[in-house]
């Protein structure tokens, strides 16, 4: 799995249009909280278990990426999900996934609060909220 900060995935999306872009978070942090455009959502868990399904979320990202060549990007709230989903992937076949380091929101500051140290939105990058 390779590891890209934000704008380095971000070149990448934008260099393979054909890439799938994933966000692992639940669906509605992804809608009410904001998310990357052209992202696709495919939770790694989901309320109320909020217990993870490798083999589950490996067939619903083949589902979409239609083949495990294809190059899937991952992104969650700060890049520990994507890690535990992208090992799924690659244990399931998956040969070229790439982790969003720091996630869309980052890791948290001094003050516990996120988007203030590192992360997709911290960057700059364009995003979009429900």
């Amino acid at each position: 799995m390779k590891n890209l900060l934000p704008p380095e995935a971000w070149a990448l999306i934008q260099q393979q249009p054909d890439a799938l872009f994933v966000d692992v978070r639940m669906e509605i942090e992804s809608l009410y909280v904001g998310r990357p455009p052209g992202v696709e959502n495919i939770p790694w868990y989901e309320y109320p278990d909020l217990t993870p399904d490798p083999a589950a979320f490996a067939r619903a990202v083949e589902r979409e990426a239609g083949r495990k060549d294809r190059t899937v990007v991952l992104i969650c709230r700060s890049g520990k999900r994507t890690t535990d989903a992208g090992r799924a992937l690659e244990a399931a076949g998956f040969t070229d996934v790439v982790n969003v380091v720091h996630g869309f929101e980052g890791d948290l500051d001094h003050g516990f609060h996120r988007s203030t140290v590192n992360g997709w939105r911290h960057d700059g990058l364009p995003w979009e909220q429900m």
